[in-house]
């Protein structure tokens, strides 16, 4: 039988123990304050960019002479599929749900008699999907040395996934990650980023109801050379910040 020093030790250790986790508490829900406040904030933007996109798609009257980065390379023969998951462990089924949307994507392309090529992002992602489609992965990226992803690193993606699509390397490019919804859902997605999927809007249905005109200054050309790169960095920040959200 325990002394009444020995009680008296252990009752010390738990306060202790408990002090600790509460500041660890706090510490997390801070976190998530923060990584939500930065999903949120970013959502208007990104929305707003993908919907004049779309706008563009729609308006298009010669899709021979358009921008492929808007009208795609008009096949449907190669897929490439980025996957963002996370770096670090301990959250959950937040990687499990992202990769399991992303193996019945890839089983669904492959059972068409489509290519199948995967850029993964994230370590634990990767730990997944390669046991599987190992040999599909063409480029491996992780950003575990980065306390905080920035848009720097989304136009890292941005800009491999622009240089393979000049060098024909794919006909269509989906994003996969997770959508922040509260605390206790988050919702897998898969969204499709080239060509922009003209069945899918981020509007209200009152703002979407009608459609939207641009006059352009200068040329049209000269500004979706610069837009269209823009908004495929655009897409895959708005990925990581709802990604960042979601894991914590």
């Amino acid at each position: 039988m325990p002394s009444l020093d020995d009680l008296k030790k252990r009752i010390k250790s738990v306060k202790s123990t408990q002090k600790i986790t509460k500041a660890m508490k706090m510490v997390a829900a801070a976190k998530l304050r923060k990584a939500q406040e930065s999903a949120e904030k970013g959502r208007p933007y990104s929305q707003k960019m993908q919907n004049i996109i779309l706008n563009l798609t729609k308006s298009i009257n010669d899709p021979q002479n358009a921008p492929k980065l808007l009208v795609g390379t008009g096949q449907d023969k190669t897929y490439l599929c980025v996957v963002l998951s996370a770096d670090r462990g301990l959250c959950g089924g937040f990687n499990s749900n992202i990769c399991k949307l992303a193996k019945t994507n890839f089983k669904k392309i492959l059972n068409e008699g489509k290519e199948l090529k995967i850029i993964n992002v994230g370590i634990k992602g990767l730990d997944q999907i390669r046991r599987e489609y190992g040999k599909y992965i063409i480029k491996k990226f992780s950003f575990k040395d980065k306390k905080k992803i920035t848009f720097s690193e989304a136009e890292i993606i941005g800009n491999e996934i622009i240089k393979l699509f000049e060098q024909n390397e794919f006909d269509k490019c989906i994003l996969f990650y997770n959508n922040f919804k509260n605390v206790i859902t988050q919702i897998p997605q898969a969204q499709q980023i080239i060509p922009v999927n003209n069945n899918e809007s981020f509007e209200k249905k009152e703002e979407n109801s009608s459609s939207y005109s641009y006059e352009f200054e200068p040329e049209e050309d000269e500004i979706l050379e610069d837009l269209l790169p823009q908004n495929i960095s655009t897409q895959v920040y708005k990925a990581f910040l709802e990604n960042a959200a979601s894991e914590q």
